[in-house]
């Protein structure tokens, strides 16, 4: 099995309005790849998307969901937001005992910056998205635990051969 049919696993990391959404779109059409979003389908099925109980019903469901799709051959894009180191080392470990590489993209971007993308998405209606205000953001940047450069060192690269659209 070549890199491009190989299935793997790949974590979308980062705050809101850093771009998660828009790269597991790319990658999923790129790879391909099942892409599995919580606020998707959170919003999809009518549930408040800060409904933290449900959310993380809905998460376990989706790792259950991503490993059997990882044990048949397929990749997976997770676009969970992963904030901390533990749920990202969950997922490396689960999915290295599958035999499967695992990918990390940290996508990050100044709070101002962050703040701005989030206030245009929220303005032209950002279907399937939670408005986040910049009091929110500012509390979200506290408790996320952005990846350091050993803990990158983890994770597998993307091949070489991969060409995701801009």
């Amino acid at each position: 099995m070549d890199a491009r049919t190989e299935p793997r696993l790949i974590l979308l990391c980062g705050l809101p309005g850093s771009g998660k959404t828009t790269l597991a779109r790319r990658l999923a059409s790129a790879v391909p790849a099942v892409r599995l979003c919580p606020d998707e389908w959170l919003a999809d099925l009518g549930v408040d998307l800060f409904d933290e109980v449900m959310r993380d019903r809905l998460e376990r469901r989706f790792w259950e969901h991503a490993q059997e799709l990882l044990r048949l051959g397929q990749t997976v894009v997770l676009e969970f937001g992963f904030w901390a180191r533990a749920e990202r080392d969950e997922k490396r470990v689960g999915a290295r005992a599958l035999g499967v590489p695992v990918e990390l993209h940290h996508l990050s971007a100044p709070l101002d910056e962050l703040a701005r993308r989030l206030e245009f998405r929220h303005a032209a209606g950002g279907r399937g998205t939670a408005p986040v205000t910049r009091e929110m953001l500012d509390e979200y940047a506290k408790i996320f635990e952005a990846p350091t450069e050993d803990e990158l060192g983890l994770f597998d690269e993307p091949p070489a051969t991969r060409q995701v659209p801009a």
